[in-house]
């Protein structure tokens, strides 16, 4: 399935949603923290439930963004959904925004997760959830409490994609889903059960892998230890993109992808928006072959302008041209990486 555009954070990219063995464009997935009001959301434009007699595209033209204000609510979000399920035609939607469910700092997620997993039944269509699609100006992504969000993926078992953004109170139980292709997490503080939970899980279908790892001040406690059983892909057999990324360790993980068995079958890798330093790119370097990739994504790193140099002469050959942009100071004292409060 070809998607023609996708509008995201006001930028237009290509988007290509690969069919199993299909070229996989993955610029529709950035490290842009939006709320999802507005453009295309896993190819639907995206749409807020109107007010009663207002016109509303047919149920399964839109991304339906489901969501209270996280300030001053005129409705909870109990009420809101009971709202949505009276007005569209839910069992012909396809996507589904869930953004605030309340004073999000103060409320964890506990409640639309009950909401959606009690009403499952309703959406046999539906394909995408975002979980948690809140901006900045509404809530951190390090304020934004979560809870155990397994039981939306045990509810929905025909779901291809899933993206949670949040990692404070966030649990993830590792499960066999045999439909999902797309896994995201963006958190400023990945707990490493849940990524053990992930690498746990058997998720036989899914192409598509990234964790945004974050820091040890916000939660992330993310070693490659725990990494492991997600590196060495045997649960993973249809991985075809792994983000390990925005990590204050992305230099020890960048030694870990080098010999990473998962690694020999992706087309795409990213290690962007961490910490990268010069041992983390020589560690790239002198490791397994990497020039089979059809996109490496190191952006937004700490690299000197030699290592810069030697990292796009190592891949003038294979017609890969990584992504190098957003080259930081290479200062130890002062690294950050791109999301964290």
């Amino acid at each position: 399935m070809i998607l023609e555009v996708s509008e995201i954070s006001g930028r237009t990219y290509p988007v290509m949603f690969s069919l199993r063995g299909a070229r996989m464009d993955y610029t529709e997935f950035n490290d842009k923290v939006d709320g999802l009001y507005r453009g295309d959301y896993a190819g639907l434009p995206i749409v807020r439930l109107r007010p009663p007699g207002a016109p509303m595209p047919a149920a399964d033209q839109a991304a339906w963004r489901i969501s209270v204000n996280v300030y001053n609510a005129k409705e909870t979000f109990e009420e809101h959904f009971a709202r949505f399920l009276d007005t569209v035609e839910v069992g012909e939607v396809k996507a589904i925004i869930i953004g605030g469910w309340g004073e999000a700092y103060e409320e964890d997620s506990a409640v639309p997760v009950r909401l959606l997993v009690e009403n499952a039944a309703r959406f046999p269509a539906l394909r995408s959830l975002f979980f948690g699609a809140m901006p900045s100006e509404e809530c951190e992504i390090s304020w934004i409490r979560q809870s155990d969000v397994t039981p939306l993926l045990e509810a929905f078992p025909s779901l291809e994609r899933f993206e949670v953004r949040g990692g404070s109170g966030l649990e993830f139980r590792p499960i066999r889903h045999e439909s999902l292709r797309i896994l995201r997490f963006e958190t400023g503080g990945l707990p490493a059960a849940v990524a053990q939970g992930v690498g746990d899980g058997d998720f036989p279908a899914l192409e598509y892998l990234e964790l945004w790892l974050g820091t040890e001040d916000y939660g992330g406690d993310t070693t490659v230890e725990a990494l492991e059983p997600i590196l060495s892909g045997e649960r993973l057999p249809a991985l075809r993109h792994l983000g390990l990324q925005d990590s204050e360790i992305q230099d020890e993980i960048a030694s870990a992808v080098a010999s990473a068995p998962v690694v020999a079958r992706l087309k795409s890798l990213s290690l962007s928006m961490g910490v990268l330093s010069d041992e983390g790119a020589e560690a790239l370097l002198s490791g397994q072959p990497l020039t089979h990739l059809e996109r490496l994504d190191l952006h937004h790193h700490f690299l000197t302008d030699a290592m810069v140099e030697r990292v796009e002469a190592a891949f003038a050959d294979s017609g890969l041209e990584p992504d190098l942009s957003e080259q930081e100071e290479p200062d130890e004292d002062r690294r950050y990486v791109a999301v964290a409060e």
